[in-house]
């Protein structure tokens, strides 16, 4: 080694300048023998590890850097200014291939550089001086021209002309890997003008569709619409595109149409009058990709079968006031069409609830909201409920259960009545706080996970001995997450029954441990921990925590922290049902979730939910599916 001859900058350089030049004639498939390149990587080694003042490692990282931009400037950028639209983006994919061509053999000439120089230096890998070339001096300069042309194929696709989509596809990967693992090139240069032309094309599409066309033929072509972006993002756009190339589609085509679909001889309504079953599954469909979507549909649909049942009551009235003189068996041969009319009215929209709503709860409850308005209407002297409760000669599974879930509202009603008088008559069985409790029988409603939480004494006892009193003696099951408390603490509300009944104990202790709070609330360990987490813990510290630290242990103790404020006045429990909620359904959509959220939180506040939602996949405690953006687990 120390007899090894001296190579000078100028002699050296001009041996691998022969090399580069080798490689750019022969692009895209240059030949190099092993001999070749091992005589280029030995010339360049040893140049780089030669002693000072010949010691060229940082003359050959700028040369390699210059042979790029050389080789850029006098072959790339004339050809490719000379080309336009599907010609220049062909060129240009090219000319990305040929210089990835010239990275990956330069990079192999100059390794030593990579391996030894630049780690010392802490300078841009040679991958990435190579690429950033062709960055800053060809995508920066031809980018808008390029997107603009990619912009106006699409649109021409979208008018029905056939494009070349695996060119596309290329050039659009040229945006994505000139990021260098990041999206910020794709998503700032292309996708944010694609998603301005996309928004302006279906405005514009959507306003003609609405003069020419029915609604049923609307949903059509806003179905197909759909289905042709999410075949664009399968075949040339970046996956990442199809949640915002199709939220901007449906809020065009749908949301910012909505009126049209409301409307009494259009939209929804024409569609439950003209049993369309076929287009009312499409509208379903369509209408759950937009926020709060099917809460427009269940609207109109639960005042279409009100409207139904309504007109079928007034039938009934007017039938029972011409028959009054008449005898007892023709009024109750009325009666028994009036039930069975009630009854087939039933069974065409549960078939609806099944076949066109997909079984969503939303539908069922405006099903059983409709039939619960209609059915308290009188019928002669009878309610429709009573008419149908003693109907003997249809039996029907759906109808029964039907008119159980009636009568069952009814007693309900009935019940909580009946306690609010046993308080106001006994002032001394009154537990101080305003306690409202609705009693339904289990088996007619859906099922909920409610943990063995140990109510305050006061709320149990005064309603137990309510039902004793009545002689009902029923088995209660508390479902904590469909009820709130609001209780007032130095003039905030804090609203949720399972954090009121913790704070609660603060009222006859100022000192309570973690294992005594959990064996008086009779909660598991897990539950007690998340429970004096959010109430210590987080953004509002209700109770004070000993020690000050961000973990929950069964040695830790709580005192009602008397000094807090807030301008808010008003805590909802959101978080918890969200997480609560998760935990049951493992994988559920955006919309479902909110609507499970509103049902337990009893308040419709739909800003504050989703703003929670976001924040808690930011925390890690939810994540967005990867194919389906909408849905959670």
């Amino acid at each position: 080694m120390g007899d090894r001859k001296t190579i000078y900058l100028e002699q050296g350089w001009e041996f691998v300048q022969k090399g580069i030049t080798k490689l750019i004639e022969g692009l895209p498939g240059p030949q190099f023998s092993s001999e070749d390149y091992m005589t280029i990587y030995e010339t360049v080694y040893n140049m780089c590890t030669q002693k000072p003042p010949h010691d060229y490692s940082q003359q050959l990282y700028d040369k390699y850097r210059e042979s790029f931009e050389e080789y850029i400037n006098s072959e790339v950028l004339p050809s490719l200014r000379e080309k336009h639209d599907e010609f220049l983006l062909t060129e240009l994919v090219t000319r990305w291939a040929n210089h990835k061509v010239m990275i990956r053999w330069l990079t192999r000439f100059f390794r030593y550089l990579d391996l030894y120089f630049i780690a010392r230096r802490s300078l841009p890998p040679l991958n990435e001086v190579g690429l950033t070339s062709f960055r800053d001096l060809v995508y920066r300069e031809l980018y808008a021209e390029v997107r603009d042309t990619i912009i106006s194929l699409i649109d021409q696709e979208r008018e029905g002309k056939q494009i070349d989509r695996p060119l596309l596809k290329k050039v659009l990967d040229i945006f994505v890997e000139i990021g260098m693992g990041h999206m910020d090139r794709y998503e700032s240069d292309f996708e944010a003008s694609l998603l301005e032309d996309t928004a302006a094309y279906y405005s514009k599409k959507a306003s003609n569709w609405i003069l020419e066309d029915s609604s049923p033929d609307y949903m059509l072509k806003a179905e197909e619409c759909l289905k042709r972006e999410r075949d664009r993002v399968s075949h040339y756009l970046h996956p990442s595109s199809e949640p915002k190339l199709l939220e901007s589609n449906t809020n065009y085509c749908l949301s910012m149409q909505i009126n049209y679909f409301e409307k009494e001889h259009s939209g929804c309504c024409a569609l439950l009058r003209d049993d369309k079953v076929e287009d009312l599954l499409r509208m379903f469909e369509l209408f759950s990709k937009i926020p709060m979507g099917l809460d427009l549909v269940a609207n109109i649909f639960k005042q279409h079968v009100t409207a139904e049942g309504t007109a079928l009551v007034k039938q009934a009235e007017d039938a029972a006031s011409n028959e009054k003189a008449e005898k007892k068996d023709v009024v109750g041969l009325q009666e028994q069409v009036f039930v069975r009319k009630i009854s087939e009215l039933h069974d065409k929209y549960l078939a609806y609830v099944k076949d066109c709503f997909q079984n969503h709860t939303l539908f069922h409850e405006a099903l059983k909201e409709a039939f619960e308005a209609f059915c308290n209407k009188g019928v002669g002297e009878s309610s429709s409920a009573e008419l149908l409760a003693r109907s003997k000669k249809l039996s029907d599974e759906a109808i029964e259960e039907t008119l159980e879930k009636m009568r069952d509202l009814t007693l309900a009603r009935e019940n909580k009545t009946s306690f609010e008088e046993y308080l106001s008559n006994n002032p001394n069985a009154n537990p101080g706080i305003d306690l409202t409790v609705t009693v339904v029988t289990a088996g007619f409603w859906p099922s909920y996970k409610s943990p063995d939480l140990k109510l305050p004494a006061e709320m149990v006892c005064v309603f137990s001995r309510h039902s004793i009193r009545q002689k009902r003696r029923r088995e209660l099951t508390w479902i904590y997450s469909l009820g709130t408390c609001n209780m007032v603490a130095k003039n905030h509300d804090i609203v949720d029954i399972v954090p009121a009944s913790a704070l609660l104990l603060f009222n006859t202790s100022e000192r309570l441990s973690d294992s005594e709070i959990m064996n008086q609330l009779n909660l598991s360990d897990s539950n007690v921990v998340r429970l004096l987490h959010s109430l210590s813990c987080a953004k509002y510290k209700i109770l004070n925590k000993e020690p000050n630290r961000k973990t929950i242990s069964l040695t830790d103790h709580f005192e009602f922290n008397v000094m807090f404020t807030d301008k808010s006045r008003r805590i909802k429990a959101i978080d918890a049902s969200v997480v609560r909620i998760m935990k049951s359904w493992k994988v559920l959509g955006y919309q479902q979730q909110v609507l499970e959220c509103v049902e337990q939180l009893g308040t419709p506040d739909f800003k504050a939910i989703k703003k929670r939602i976001e924040d808690l996949i930011t925390q890690d405690y939810l994540e967005r599916d990867k194919d389906n953006l909408n849905l959670f687990r």
